[in-house]
């Protein structure tokens, strides 16, 4: 009888061993999400937005009265994910600027909700400028439309219309703004004699090629 019990009690301090060991080795459970929608360990995900705006200025282009330039996308480039975001635009597809009117003065270019965190670049892409010799264009420096002015004027050839700025800056939950100077003077030069070819005040010989120059002046 008394072998029995302790054959009973080894068994029992066995099975005990094993539990403890057992419930040692468990495998961690899974991070749980916060309230922000984040991860609470590891990882950059966040439910997080902020107001990006992209704001623009200029010292223009000397010899216009009106240089119209007509901008199809803003983009900002993420670090993660590596992807490019689209800055919308206040109305339309497309949003012109007359650089001349931006001369000391900014307007926006594209406004909009993005995913908070950091960014590594700005992305701009130019269909198409005008210059304009004899009138000012009537209206705000930007707008999605802006008439041409009468009287003599010029287009401008745009070899390539992708401008990419190399800046890195981070957009806070608060929103952010950044400013950039578009050069109308380093931006624009004439390749051909005479002064204006749209509508008949001109000699018909005029030509202006852009490259764009354009800097980021501040992130605020």
């Amino acid at each position: 009888m008394r072998a029995s019990k302790t054959f009973s009690s080894a068994v029992a301090a066995a099975l005990i061993a094993t539990a403890f060991a057992c419930s040692d080795n468990k495998t961690p459970s899974a991070p749980t999400s916060n309230s922000a929608g984040g991860s609470t360990t590891g990882g950059n995900t966040s439910s997080a937005t902020g107001t990006m705006s992209i704001r623009l200025t200029d010292s223009p282009f000397s010899d216009a009265k009106a240089l119209l330039v007509t901008f199809s996308d803003v983009s900002v480039h993420s670090a993660d994910p590596g992807d490019w975001k689209t800055v919308p635009f206040a109305s339309g597809t497309s949003r012109t600027c007359d650089l001349k009117k931006l001369q000391g003065a900014t307007d926006v270019l594209g406004i909009g909700p993005l995913a908070a965190g950091k960014y590594t670049q700005i992305r701009l892409n130019i269909t198409g400028a005008t210059i304009y010799f004899d009138n000012a264009a009537v209206g705000g420096p930007c707008a999605s439309t802006i008439a041409a002015p009468a009287g003599a004027s010029s287009p401008v050839e745009i070899p390539s219309g992708e401008v990419k700025l190399n800046n890195e800056f981070t957009l806070t939950s608060a929103g952010t703004t950044i400013t950039l100077d578009f050069d109308g003077d380093q931006s624009v030069r004439q390749t051909g004699s005479g002064n204006g070819n749209g509508n008949g005040n001109g000699n018909g010989n005029s030509k202006y090629m852009m490259s764009p120059v354009i800097r980021v002046v501040s992130v605020q």
